[in-house]
């Protein structure tokens, strides 16, 4: 039997309860980590992290093309592996611009993950693996 509202109301299956709650406190142990790693092992410029933040976020163009372009472009986006891998390169090249851009990246994930913006179905921009936005 469903007991929570929030997934009655929407059709799209989404994360609630107790799990739901361990998603976004790992998404804050990402971000507060991701920092952490920037400011203490990185000789980058602070003015990065508000420079690079949101970057992510100008994925969400896809949008103006459609629900489904918009939503594997900001999945893409809003998933570890991308920074994962900018991340693994810039490692094995010793690269500090690269290794600080991947992360403020996986901070930005965990920062959307903590407030609740989990990765998109194609239906909407509102629908996520997290629960509907705004609900």
């Amino acid at each position: 039997m469903i007991t929570d509202e929030r997934l009655v109301q929407s059709a799209v299956p989404a994360v609630v309860g107790l799990p739901l709650r361990i998603l976004r406190s790992e998404g804050l142990v990402l971000l507060a980590a991701s920092l952490a790693a920037f400011f203490s092992a990185l000789d980058e410029p602070f003015w990065l992290v508000p420079l690079l933040l949101f970057a992510p976020d100008l994925l969400m163009v896809g949008y103006a093309r459609s629900a489904r372009a918009g939503a594997a472009l900001y999945n893409l986006a809003h998933s570890y592996p991308a920074p994962a891998v900018v991340g693994t390169v810039a490692l094995a090249t010793s690269n500090q611009l690269w290794q600080a851009v991947a992360l403020v990246w996986f901070a930005h994930i965990g920062m959307d993950r903590a407030l609740g913006y989990g990765l998109k179905y194609d239906s909407g921009f509102a629908d996520t693996h997290l629960g509907r936005i705004g609900r």
